[in-house]
C-alpha cells in the first residue's frame, strides 16, 4: 500500500512539474463554463433594425415603439430612402429593415387590414429565420392589442424579403466560418505542435547549431503549412461554388487577400503558442482553449454576437476569426468591395503584425 501511495505522489509531482499545463487544465473548466453558459444561445437579443416609415401616423409610431421596447430588437434609427437599406446592410449596422407604406394607417381604418414589408439580412439563414418568427409573433401580438370590440379581426400582412440569400441555403453561412476554423486548425495548431515537437524531442538544439538563424528556421517550418492552407482555401472555394452553389459575388482576389492575411495571423498565433509551451500536450490544450473554441463560439459563426453578454462581445473583438468571417461573408455573399471591409482588413493586418512581433520576441527569449 505504501508503494501505491508513493506512486500516486510521484505522478502528482510529475503533473505539477509542468506548471503551464496544470494552469491550463485548471482554467479550461472555468472558461468553458463561462463561454458555453453565456455564449451558446439561440435566443435573439438586441438585434439592430431600422425603420423606413412613409406613413408617419400614430399607428406606425405605435408599431415601431412596440418593437423597440422588446428585448429582442434594438432600434438604431429611421431612414428616409429605400436606397439607405442596402447601404446599412452593407455596413452591418442593421439586420432588419421595416418598411411601412404610405397607406398603412388608412388601409387599417378603411379595410381593417394593411401591409408591411420586412427586409432581413439572410447571409446567416438560421438567424434570419428566427428573426422572421420573432417579428411575426410580435406583430400578431400588436394586432391583438390594437383590436377592439367593433373590429376584432384587424390584420397586418407582413411581406418578408430575405436579402442576399433568398433560397435560405445554410451553406452561405457555414462556408466562410468553416474556412476560418480550417485555417486555424492547420496553421495555428499544427505549427505550434510541429515546433514544440522539436523542443520535446531535443532536436531543436541541433537545428539551432546550423548556419541558419533561429527565426529563419521557424519561418521555414511555417511556410509548408501556409502552402497547405492556401491549397485548402482553393479547394474549399471550388467545392463551395461548384458543388454547394455558394456564390462568390465579390472580387476573387480580395477573397484570397483576406485568406492570406488571416493565415499569417494564424501562423503567428501558432508560433506564439509554441514559444510559451514545452510539450505537445500543453500546445494542443492551449490551441483549443485560446483558438478553436473562441473561434467557433464567439465569432458569430453559429450564435449571434448580439445575444451574448457585453463582456463576451468585448472579448470577441480580440479574436481574428471574428473579423475574418465577417469580412469573408461580406465579400462572398454580399458582393462588397474593399471600401466596405477596410475596417476588418485593417484590424486583421494590425493583429498579424502585433502577433508576429510578439511571437518572435517570445521565441528569442525562450531560446
Amino acid at each position: 500500500m505504501r508503494q501505491f501511495f508513493a506512486f500516486i505522489k510521484k505522478e502528482t509531482r510529475h503533473i505539477l512539474r509542468d506548471k503551464r499545463t496544470t494552469i491550463i487544465l485548471l482554467i479550461i473548466p472555468v472558461v468553458l463554463l463561462l463561454i458555453l453558459g453565456f455564449g451558446i444561445s439561440t435566443e435573439i437579443k438586441n438585434t439592430p433594425f431600422v425603420v423606413f416609415d412613409q406613413s408617419h401616423s400614430t399607428l406606425s409610431h405605435q408599431l415601431t415603439d412596440e418593437i423597440s421596447a422588446n428585448k429582442f430588437f434594438k432600434n438604431v434609427g429611421n431612414i428616409h430612402s429605400p436606397l439607405e437599406i442596402e447601404r446599412i446592410f452593407r455596413k452591418n449596422k442593421a439586420k432588419i429593415a421595416i418598411v411601412i407604406p404610405h397607406s398603412f394607417a388608412d388601409d387599417w381604418r378603411k379595410l381593417g387590414k394593411t401591409d408591411l414589408q420586412v427586409i432581413i439580412d439572410a447571409s446567416d439563414p438560421s438567424e434570419a429565420t428566427n428573426l422572421a418568427n420573432y417579428l411575426q409573433m410580435m406583430i400578431s401580438q400588436f394586432q391583438q392589442n390594437i383590436a377592439n370590440s367593433n373590429r376584432p379581426n384587424l390584420l397586418i400582412n407582413m411581406e418578408i424579403k430575405m436579402q442576399y440569400n433568398p433560397q435560405m441555403k445554410s451553406a452561405y453561412a457555414f462556408v466562410p466560418g468553416l474556412m476560418g476554423v480550417i485555417l486555424l486548425l492547420i496553421c495555428a495548431m499544427m505549427t505550434s505542435i510541429a515546433i514544440v515537437k522539436e523542443k520535446e524531442m531535443g532536436t531543436m538544439e541541433v537545428l539551432l547549431v546550423s548556419p541558419l538563424k533561429p527565426l529563419t528556421i521557424v519561418l521555414a517550418k511555417a511556410v509548408p503549412y501556409f502552402a497547405i492552407s492556401m491549397t485548402n482555401v482553393a479547394s474549399i472555394l471550388l467545392i463551395a461554388h461548384f458543388i454547394l452553389d455558394v456564390p462568390i459575388n465579390g472580387n476573387l482576389l480580395l477573397t484570397l487577400l483576406l485568406c492570406v492575411i488571416f493565415t499569417l495571423s494564424a501562423l503567428s498565433l501558432g508560433l506564439l503558442i509554441s514559444s510559451i509551451t514545452e510539450t505537445q500536450q500543453s500546445a494542443v490544450l492551449a490551441s483549443i482553449l485560446s483558438l478553436m473554441l473562441p473561434s467557433i463560439l464567439l465569432t458569430g459563426m453559429i450564435f449571434p454576437l448580439e445575444s451574448m453578454p457585453k463582456f463576451l462581445q468585448f472579448i470577441a473583438n480580440f479574436i481574428p476569426a471574428k473579423w475574418f468571417i465577417q469580412a469573408l461573408r461580406a465579400v462572398m455573399i454580399k458582393g462588397l468591395g474593399i471600401t466596405a471591409i477596410w475596417k476588418e482588413l485593417t484590424i486583421l493586418s494590425l493583429m498579424t503584425v502585433f502577433l508576429l512581433g510578439l511571437s518572435v520576441r517570445m521565441f528569442k527569449q525562450r531560446l
